[in-house]
């Protein structure tokens, strides 16, 4: 839907400006690639519907509009468009209704309910095991022990302490407080900053990499980023992306590797092994960096849904 071409100039700039406020807010590159999309396809239903500006679009335009998306078809598989995507084109409409009420626009209403139960994502929640074998693949990612060790850290900042990827990207050397066991995101989504804690074992993972591994790195000492490249400049997005990738297929497990896991998925997991046990919903909040608490519940349906599916086979089992 992203090669759906606006008419409309006024459409266009919108469309560019949100994704430059998201960019600028810190939001990852995922949602500040996919969300300025979601905006463009509504336009471009609003300009087969004769509209031209923004005073025109009604709450009715919006239901009539998202009525229609959830009868279109799927693509990809067969059946209608999952409630996860229906809900990232709300986000993408409610967000959009925050960048102009930022800018003086208090004129567009968003009134949709978000779909409940969005379980697709907890197909690929690792378990915590499934997690120690990414840990073990970390010995076979690289012939290089600095990428080893680098992987590792990887994996200890985006899992351990749950850190998205544009944070990620963000971390400096002097954010790692090892005598507090603590990391100091600065760069968080909205450029909220907060405090992850780190215990012994995750702060050795990191003294490993940054003491003997990133001085092997080409000009290391030129670059205060704590992630950096083969060219001694701070790793982007891209290669958290790639490096995780080799990981996964360094565990040589299907289950794993058909999970196809991304970033934020580190993400998600660490979050739902949390409430598994039994960490207070408040306090993950505040781990993971949310702004409300709205945001963080999602893990409860998640991990409920987990639990269920678990348990299903083991009562099949007892009915025969």
């Amino acid at each position: 839907m992203k090669k759906l071409k606006l008419q409309n100039e006024v459409f266009k700039m919108f469309v560019v400006n949100y994704r430059e406020w998201l960019d600028v807010l810190g939001y990852a590159e995922s949602t500040a690639y996919y969300l300025p999309n979601h905006l463009q396809e509504f336009f471009y239903y609003v300009e087969q519907q004769n509209i031209s500006t923004l005073t025109e679009i009604t709450p009715k335009t919006i239901k009539d509009y998202y009525r229609e998306l959830k009868q279109r078809a799927n693509e990809r598989r067969s059946g209608a468009l999952s409630k996860s995507y229906l809900n990232k084109h709300q986000q993408a409409l409610k967000k959009f209704r925050e960048y102009l009420q930022n800018h003086n626009y208090k004129d567009f209403n968003v009134h949709l309910k978000s779909e409940a139960n969005p379980t697709e994502e907890k197909l690929n929640i690792l378990t915590i095991e499934e997690i120690k074998e990414l840990f073990e693949a970390t010995e076979f990612s690289h012939a290089e022990p600095r990428f080893k060790l680098r992987d590792k850290a990887i994996l200890t900042i985006l899992y351990s302490c749950g850190l998205r990827r544009n944070e990620a990207v963000h971390l400096n050397l002097k954010d790692i407080f090892f005598d507090k066991e603590r990391v100091y995101v600065r760069k968080g989504k909205n450029y909220k900053e907060r405090f992850v804690p780190i215990n012994r074992r995750n702060a050795e993972i990191l003294e490993d990499y940054i003491f003997e591994a990133r001085p092997e790195f080409y000009q290391s000492y030129l670059s205060e980023a704590l992630f950096i490249n083969q060219q001694g400049k701070r790793m982007q997005g891209k290669s958290f992306a790639n490096r995780l990738k080799v990981i996964v297929a360094s565990t040589n497990n299907k289950n794993i590797i058909e999970k196809k896991i991304t970033l934020h998925i580190l993400r998600h997991s660490i979050a739902t092994h949390l409430l598994q046990k039994d960490v207070p919903l408040e306090n993950i909040k505040t781990f993971l960096g949310h702004t409300s608490l709205e945001s963080t519940q999602i893990y409860t349906h998640l991990l409920r849904t987990i639990e269920n599916e678990a348990i299903q086979p083991i009562l099949a089992r007892a009915e025969l």
